[in-house]
């Protein structure tokens, strides 16, 4: 084997193409989505973690829970990068009718890159949260919301911060 990109050979990498049947596909004995996705600060250090929550309704008449995808989207690198990838997830919800709050952290390894060395870059990101990938072309209504971040600095090898 001569080739050893990822390019069209995993999700992260379809192009333009949406998987037929994304992460988290599926369907549920009740209804619900979130709202108030907040991001923390919304501008940070190269280095820094993201910090951020939201709120998770469920709006049916059963009980359920659901679990919260947080996918991450480069706007630009210098480097090729998947065209979103999983960074976190979370389980929350509950009794029918109720909301529940649920946060999370995003790490600086997360956003790192790889170029000859895993290094941190500044830009600006995207951040998606919900119950499936942020960006999918969906067959049925997906309540998945977004939110972009950027980071300051110069670009720095991870190993350093």
């Amino acid at each position: 084997m001569e080739n050893y990109t990822m390019e069209g050979r995993t999700y992260r990498y379809y192009g333009q193409e949406a998987p037929l049947y994304p992460f988290g596909y599926g369907l549920s004995y009740t209804t619900g989505g979130g709202r108030d996705l907040v991001l923390t600060p919304p501008v940070l250090p190269v280095c820094a973690n993201l910090s951020g929550g939201g709120v998770l309704e469920n709006t049916g008449q059963r009980d359920g829970e659901e679990v919260v995808q947080l996918y991450l989207r480069w706007e630009q690198s210098s480097v090729p990068v998947p065209r979103w990838q999983l960074v976190a997830f979370r389980r929350g919800g509950g009794a029918a009718g109720r909301e529940t709050k649920v946060s999370f952290q995003v790490v600086a390894e997360q956003r790192a890159v790889w170029a000859q060395d895993w290094h941190l870059e500044p830009g600006t990101f995207t951040l998606f949260a919900g119950g499936r990938g942020g960006g999918q072309q969906l067959r049925a209504p997906s309540e998945v919301l977004s939110a972009r971040f950027s980071t300051r600095g110069g670009a720095r090898p991870l190993r350093t911060c």
